[in-house]
């Protein structure tokens, strides 16, 4: 069975900080803090790539998405409005009688 659990971005951070100065592998830090040795690698390796800016945290979005998050949200709304349009021209093209 498999769990979803979330980390705080100290927890994170410190199991990072302890990889890279124990000198220990990362498996073996991951045993010994009861987390995934996929979940600790992939720490390090966001880590490595943007420092401490790669654990931001729920609701908050990394600036290489943004763009892309507002893109995204602009085609829904524009979607949206699109049905809309369509559902009112259904309704006023009905003939009256």
């Amino acid at each position: 069975m498999k769990t979803n659990r979330k980390y705080d971005k100290e927890f994170k951070l410190n199991s990072v900080k302890l990889y890279r100065e124990s000198g220990k592998g990362y498996e073996e830090i991951a045993q010994n803090l009861g987390i995934p040795k996929s979940t600790l690698y992939t720490w390090i390796q966001e880590y490595e790539a943007n420092g401490e800016q790669g654990f931001q945290g729920s609701g908050i979005i990394k600036p290489c998405n943004e763009e892309l998050y507002h893109l995204k949200k602009q085609l829904a709304d524009v979607t949206m409005e699109r049905d809309i349009l369509k559902k009112a021209v259904a309704i006023f093209s009905k003939p009256k009688g």
